[in-house]
């Protein structure tokens, strides 16, 4: 008997992941350039659409919510980076009670990228010296023991270019041996736990021989492609398939952050390409807040997975 497929969604309680709005495009629907892509000192999630969510996700047969944290959490190790109406601790402890209540394990999410590390606060300006290590390997700390010892945590490491962060007013972007230094000590502070290390794997679109030759098998990789256009001429695509040829399990990650069809074309795309004992599962995105306002983009999106959720090769 094969392990459980991953059936996964990614959610959001904070979404301070960049310094300024740097999506500007006007193909994207309600406002999500304007309202969304600036940080914010308040809070952006509403308790109700969370709720409401869970038993659509357990219907969907998504097994595995992973939550990106950011500043919408009330840290006692770093209160400073927290939000003016964060979520406490003990009320989020309520709200994983009630993922788990329908059948859904929870995954932590702290993404380190310097791209999108804006919810770090002070510290997304003091990365890689030690005042920045002690954060972060405290609020790792303290993240792990409130989802009571996940099997995986999610680390980010996405899109830390030049490119990405060309409208940003202050620019950061760890190269070479610092990258990889960066991500080493992240992974102990989750390996000496016990979690498995998850992470973006778009690094391979720019540096493959270096990825492939670096990066460890034990991480969990999740390369992403929110297009409709499934071709290896893609590096997009073509990043799947050197994942593969390297023998990564992966959980490709699809969305309608741009198109409703991009999660049926992931999913048809990698069960039909990709080795079947590499592939663990899929997750879908939405890439906008937990909030009232974008619901009918959360409702979609889980409904593309109950449409195409079914028993893999593997199974």
């Amino acid at each position: 008997m094969s392990k459980q497929t991953i059936w996964s969604y990614l959610i959001h309680l904070g979404y301070n992941m960049w310094l300024e709005s740097t999506q500007r495009d006007g193909n994207l629907a309600d406002g999500y350039a304007e309202d969304y892509c600036c940080a914010s000192d308040k809070l952006r999630f509403d308790r109700d659409l969370f709720l409401e969510l869970l038993p659509r996700m357990q219907a969907a047969g998504i097994n595995t919510l992973l939550i990106d944290l950011g500043e919408g959490l009330q840290y006692e190790s770093h209160p400073e980076i927290s939000c003016t109406d964060a979520v406490s601790k003990a009320e989020f402890a309520s709200l994983l009670a009630k993922v788990r209540e329908h059948g859904i394990a929870p995954i932590p999410k702290l993404n380190f990228s310097a791209c999108h590390d804006e919810w770090m606060g002070p510290y997304a300006r003091k990365v890689s010296t030690p005042e920045y290590y002690k954060a972060c390997a405290d609020l790792i700390a303290e993240v792990y023991e409130l989802f009571d010892s996940p099997e995986y945590f999610h680390l980010g490491m996405d899109e830390e270019t030049f490119d990405h962060q060309k409208l940003y007013a202050y620019k950061l972007v760890r190269d070479t041996d610092l990258w990889w230094a960066d991500l080493n000590f992240y992974t102990k502070q989750v390996t000496d736990r016990g979690a498995r290390p998850w992470l973006w794997a778009d690094r391979v679109w720019n540096h493959p021989n270096e990825f492939l030759a670096r990066m460890p098998k034990d991480f969990l990789l999740s390369n992403w492609y929110y297009g409709i256009a499934f071709s290896r001429s893609l590096n997009y695509i073509e990043a799947y398939h050197q994942l593969d040829d390297a023998g990564f399990e992966q959980v490709p990650t699809g969305g309608n952050w741009r198109c409703q069809w991009n999660f049926e074309g992931t999913v048809n795309y990698c069960e039909q390409h990709l080795t079947p004992s590499l592939l663990l599962g899929f997750m879908q995105t939405v890439w906008r807040p937990t909030l009232n306002a974008v619901k009918y983009r959360h409702f979609e999106a889980v409904h593309e997975v109950a449409k195409n959720r079914r028993p893999l090769r593997s199974e």
